[in-house]
């Protein structure tokens, strides 16, 4: 890597050199410790290409008395606050979504060097051409992170819960039947005494992580009464908790950006693959493109709907009426379906504050059939 300094004198002649407002395109490949990056001029011709270390003193000092470029990144752990900062320093920046751009993804000589310069001549053509991608503010970010956090600790307690239930089997032996959140040492009180001083330390940690997770239910709860009111329109269907309803706001931010309710399944990746040809329309997977953390809740929210515990509303008819049409995957299949159309009814309740009524097609086709009576 080259020092700091004598990049940015080199790049600040560049910039100089064209006297244009926005003269100069760059494409920079953000890497963990380094990210490397590719200036072209009006003509398109590679003028610079330089490293600089992936920090915010780093970035500032390299770009932050340049005039107005547009620069391109792509999406990545990093991506987020380098974007807001380049966006601070008054530079036009494009997040790329490298999945959607085979020129990128699918390059059979990749580097960070080629990438950076990939992303530089799209960016200069056509923004578009790179799928550009919206990120959520850093309030946003910060508060999806306690919801991030919430996750992580229920996926380690799952597996340490399924630890403790695999070696109780091994040794012939079983744990009780009970939720993850009522597994503790009081649990193993029916085994033999000596697997019970095995599996203390486990089952501890489990009911340590139980109490962390609790306290996270309960910030989720704060942070949705009183940052985000507008969670309350989507909790009226039963199913969406302030957990689903938070990181549906959290995630989307942004109710106007949709045109139509209908491409939020779009969006979190629930609607099918197409890849039609003549007459041919097979049924694909799902994309499963978007925020996954998303989707899995959406499709949490589906289970509970069309479980016996969920109660009786147009959407739960909908989606056991899929189910009832056969076929080996018919039951998996309504509950993605049914996810997808969850994620536009809360978009719906979100972007015009409607009051839900859960029956709501029910009483217009019975009312339509008075009528034609």
């Amino acid at each position: 890597m080259k020092k700091r300094n004598s990049s940015q004198r080199s790049l600040k002649g560049v910039v100089k050199a064209t006297g244009a407002k926005r003269s100069n395109t760059i494409g920079m490949d953000l890497g963990d410790k380094g990210s490397c990056y590719c200036v072209l001029d009006q003509e398109g011709e590679v003028v610079r290409e330089e490293s600089v270390g992936t920090t915010k003193k780093a970035m500032a000092q390299v770009f932050g008395s340049l005039s107005r470029c547009r620069i391109a990144i792509e999406v990545g752990t990093h991506s987020p606050w380098v974007s807001r900062l380049l966006r601070g320093l008054g530079h036009e920046v494009i997040v790329a979504n490298p999945r959607q751009v085979k020129l990128i993804s699918a390059s059979s000589r990749k580097d960070d060097r080629l990438d950076a310069q990939t992303l530089a001549r799209l960016a200069r053509v056509d923004p578009e051409l790179l799928r550009p991608i919206q990120h959520r503010s850093e309030k946003a970010q910060r508060d999806l992170m306690i919801i991030r956090i919430r996750s992580a600790l229920v996926e380690a307690r799952t597996s340490l819960v399924n630890a403790a239930r695999g070696l109780a089997k091994a040794m012939g032996e079983r744990l009780p039947t009970c939720d993850a959140d009522q597994m503790g040492v009081e649990q193993a009180v029916s085994l033999p005494r000596e697997l019970q001083e095995a599996l203390e330390p486990l089952l501890k940690e489990v009911a340590s992580l139980t109490e962390k997770i609790k306290e996270s239910d309960h910030k989720v709860e704060q942070i949705a009464r009183k940052d985000y009111p507008e969670t309350k329109l989507l909790q009226q269907v039963k199913g969406v908790g302030p957990l689903i309803a938070l990181t549906f706001v959290l995630t989307v931010e942004d109710k106007g950006r949709f045109q139509k309710s209908r491409d939020v399944g779009c969006y979190v990746g629930l609607r099918p693959r197409r890849s039609d040809s003549g007459e041919r329309q097979p049924q694909l997977r799902i994309t499963k493109e978007g925020d996954s953390y998303l989707r899995k809740m959406l499709v949490q929210g589906a289970h509970y709907i069309l479980s016996h515990r969920g109660p009786d509303t147009d959407l739960k008819r909908w989606g056991l009426h899929l189910a009832e049409r056969g076929g080996k995957r018919a039951k998996k299949k309504a509950v993605v379906a049914v996810a997808r159309k969850l994620g536009i009814l809360l978009h719906r309740l979100w972007a015009t504050g409607e009051v839900y009524e859960p029956l709501r097609n029910f009483k217009l086709q019975q009312e339509w059939k008075k009528v034609a009576a």
